[in-house]
């Protein structure tokens, strides 16, 4: 039950990151989802760093694991808010920016664990 907790708190702190994120770039010139973009590759590097902490580190808690993976970057990353952006996009007729957003979201988060195979 001590795993909940510590899932609830990295959500939460995660979401809150995300809402920072969005509301500083909120006023951004272009129609291009950067706070989400830049969310979902922040999400993607702690996630890689973290397990690779795991795979070499001995000792790092399973409780550490729960906060920083599934609570900081699940509340973080926002698979959602990519999908009802990148829809808006397509609804808009803007498939350029539609196209360039997928791309850069699936293309940056992979390189987040590429480096990992090595």
């Amino acid at each position: 039950m001590l795993a909940v907790f510590y899932i609830f708190v990295g959500g939460g702190i995660g979401c809150v990151v995300r809402y920072v994120i969005s509301t500083l770039l909120k006023n951004q010139i272009s129609s291009f989802p950067l706070a989400t973009l830049i969310a979902n590759v922040i999400a993607c590097v702690i996630f890689a760093v973290t397990l690779v902490a795991l795979k070499n580190l001995q000792g790092l808690s399973d409780n550490l694991r729960f906060f920083l993976l599934t609570g900081f970057c699940g509340g973080l990353s926002t698979f959602s808010t990519f999908s009802y952006e990148t829809m808006v996009l397509l609804k808009s007729e803007s498939y350029t920016t539609a196209g360039v957003s997928i791309l850069l979201n699936l293309l940056c988060c992979f390189v987040c664990f590429s480096w990992m195979q090595k």
